[in-house]
């Protein structure tokens, strides 16, 4: 509380001062999020977690594809950027509904084409298989073992990374959790920038997808609106690969925030979720199919 009472002491000048206690924000797994009321409006302060740098968070990169994305629409004006966090207008949206995402996926994939095609070029690469290198190369420099998954999760990580090279790379978000999609009277909001790197449009679509639980006409749904045509094979199999890909991140993630982070949360629990997930995906006999069918 003393961090943040500092940066709204620095806030105060700009966008007034603030008039009643902060409030935390439930549900992240990186940061710690405070709603606050400076002067006449409610903002979101974002105070990063320990070490986050190490996750191949780049602030930089966060700061530009927010103000792009406000830009453009799709997330909430960014207020500040103060050196110790991001400051947001709190947008007074609730979180999108599930079901109805699924039924109708085409607001965000709107959304997400609007930013892959904005021109923004971001200082950061996102890339699943360098990723998963440097976070086994972190945890083996904390003096901790990788699980037993890891090995064979980054073998398949490249197998895919071949059908589907990195050749075109756009601004990407790369984490569609459900928490990160609001609904809002006009639409949807995006938030939580701070993953955004040059990466493939498809891992949006991947992540989308297997975050939020679509089924294969749900996954059609998503690919005809992102692409304004029928789904073809080959973006229906790499769409399949990427959901396994974001497994892979997701599992990697939870290993190494288990030995950096400071937030009280079972990432071993979460680790092993993703990679049981990714294990049944990648069992599946059209596996060989996905590759072939991607990789033409």
């Amino acid at each position: 509380m003393a961090e943040l009472g500092a940066i709204l002491a620095r806030l105060a000048p700009s966008l007034g001062p603030a008039v009643a206690p902060p409030r935390a924000l439930d549900g992240g797994i990186t940061n710690r999020n405070f709603r606050v009321r400076l002067g006449e409006r409610e903002y979101v302060v974002r105070l990063p977690g320990t070490d986050t740098a190490l996750l191949g968070i780049d602030r930089a990169a966060e700061l530009a594809a927010s103000r792009m994305a406000a830009r453009l629409g799709i997330a909430p004006e960014v207020a500040a950027a103060d050196p110790e966090g991001l400051v947001t207008v709190f947008a007074g949206a609730g979180p999108l509904d599930p079901d109805r995402l699924r039924a109708d996926p085409a607001p965000v994939a709107r959304a997400l084409r609007a930013f892959h095609d904005s021109g923004l070029q971001l200082p950061v690469r996102f890339w699943v298989p360098d990723l998963l290198d440097r976070y086994a190369r972190v945890v083996r420099d904390r003096g901790a073992d990788l699980p037993a998954a890891y090995a064979p999760t980054r073998r398949l990580a490249g197998r895919i990374a071949a059908a589907l090279p990195l050749s075109e790379p756009v601004p990407c978000h790369d984490d569609l959790l459900g928490g990160n999609l609001l609904a809002t009277p006009d639409g949807v909001l995006i938030v939580d920038w701070e993953y955004a790197g040059m990466g493939h449009r498809l891992f949006d679509l991947g992540n989308l997808a297997v975050n939020n639980e679509f089924d294969e006409p749900a996954e059609a749904r998503l690919l005809a609106a992102y692409f304004d045509a029928p789904p073809t094979p080959a973006r229906t199999a790499a769409l399949r690969l990427m959901r396994i890909m974001s497994d892979a991140r997701e599992a990697a993630w939870g290993v190494i925030q288990g030995v950096v982070s400071e937030l009280d949360y079972d990432f071993a629990a979460y680790a092993r979720r993703h990679f049981e997930r990714l294990a049944a995906t990648a069992a599946d006999p059209r596996l060989e199919g996905w590759l072939d069918a991607a990789a033409a």
